[in-house]
């Protein structure tokens, strides 16, 4: 009895293939057209999730952006366009009435947002820079990497109303020579002296916290006092848990304060945001479509080459019903004949399934050559698990197994004597 590594089968097999050379090449190609495409198409989808995910990976993924902007409704006795600002008592407000809230970041800054920044130096050294009014709670909502020997703004700083600062990688090249550490010395802000107590280095944070490598930030306590600011609040880093709807966090968010400074509740100006977690939840869903679509269109690609395999096999069936006939006169049962056809079905379905994925990985291999360095792109590593490809490899073989019993019972069908008269 002949096995599948009969040297006599796969000889028969590659005569097969051999009589019918191009038409079984456009088929491969039809099978491999479909899992390239798969590989392709999910590798990038993938290469754009990781893009973002790289970009959003030092913020809270489901935070947001609150600030305060005119009244467009008038109400309650107050007229249009009416300026307001957030008070640091309605942060404790929002963290006790609004139970998704993980944490809140109060922030308030001199530059940026129309305003200009603040005047820094260190003796002939000085330049304008944003500065920002901090508590230690943004480190924990937005990664604050600080250089060694060097620390972020801590509790004691907000209570003691410290006078230090920790600066960014550029005010640091711009106000101190490379050769001195920044660290223990002090450099002024608008006459008063301020000590260097940590350095904070430059990553770009996709637009989410409006960084830069120039900031500079204080105690929000000490900023106060410094602008004499009162309780306004510039505006919040908000950040849910991570299980909560941040697009229903923000809705509550905006109806509180509307109701704590009597806003008009359809005023939809009044107050300015920014949903970050809404963007990234629609980023990922995207990434998730397009893999989605790969997979159906990979997979439908991959039927509709397997079918052109059952096709192929078909006419060489016809082709080969003499052969076939004195094979059956010879000796050979169903069961050797079945087994011919079928292996030749998962063969050439492996083989367009293996070049597919060669291809495939060269292609997301080039591109990610060519996205590699481009800094503004969301897009890194575009990969595909290797379970999907085996996944992927082992749905093929099973299409063309099945698909080969179509030929391979139309052969076994033949009567050796009618298979003997054909002409």
């Amino acid at each position: 009895m002949k096995t599948i590594f009969d040297k006599d089968t796969w000889q028969e097999i590659f005569g097969s293939i051999g009589q019918n050379k191009l038409r079984t090449m456009i088929t491969i190609i039809g099978v491999l057209w479909g899992i390239f495409l798969y590989i392709v198409l999910s590798g990038a989808a993938k290469g754009v999730d990781n893009g973002f995910e790289q970009r959003f990976e030092r913020i809270s993924a489901n935070s947001l952006f609150i600030w305060t902007q005119s009244t467009s409704i008038p109400y309650k006795g107050f007229k249009i366009d009416r300026n307001w600002s957030i008070k640091l008592s309605d942060v404790e407000t929002l963290k006790n009435e609004i139970a998704e809230i993980e944490y809140i970041a109060p922030r308030i800054q001199k530059g940026n947002f129309g305003s200009s920044g603040a005047n820094i130096s260190n003796g002939k050294r000085s330049g304008t820079y944003n500065i920002y009014g901090d508590y230690p709670v943004l480190a924990t909502v937005s990664q604050k990497d600080i250089y060694d020997g060097g620390r972020f703004i801590n509790e004691l700083d907000i209570i003691e109303e410290r006078k230090v600062i920790v600066i960014g990688e550029r005010t640091k090249k711009e106000l101190f020579t490379d050769d001195i550490n920044p660290i223990g010395k002090y450099i002024s802000i608008n006459g008063i002296y301020f000590k260097v107590i940590g350095i904070h280095k430059y990553v770009d944070e996709g637009g989410g916290s409006f960084a830069d490598d120039g900031d500079i930030h204080v105690p929000f306590s000490t900023f106060k006092r410094l602008y004499n600011t009162g309780d306004d609040v510039g505006f919040l880093l908000i950040a849910g848990f991570d299980d909560v709807d941040i697009i229903k966090v923000e809705n509550k968010v905006r109806a509180k304060l509307k109701e704590i400074h009597r806003i008009h509740p359809d005023d939809k100006q009044a107050v300015g945001g920014f949903n970050l977690g809404a963007l990234f939840t629609r980023i990922k869903n995207f990434a998730n479509g397009m893999s989605f679509i790969s997979l159906i269109i990979g997979i439908a690609t991959i039927l509709a080459g397997v079918i052109g395999i059952g096709n192929i096999l078909l006419i060489s069936v016809k082709e080969r019903t003499k052969e076939i006939g004195i094979r059956r006169a010879l000796g050979a049962t169903p069961n050797d004949i079945r087994k011919q056809i079928v292996l030749e079905s998962v063969f050439l379905t492996l083989i367009a399934g293996v070049i597919g994925i060669i291809l495939g990985a060269f292609i997301l291999y080039i591109i990610n050559l060519a996205t590699q360095n481009l800094e503004n792109v969301p897009f890194t590593n575009a990969t595909v698990p290797i379970r999907f490809i085996f996944g992927a490899l082992l749905l093929m073989t099973g299409l063309g197994t099945l698909i080969g019993f179509i030929p391979a019972e139309k052969a076994i069908s033949v009567k050796p004597i009618e298979a003997l008269r054909e002409e």
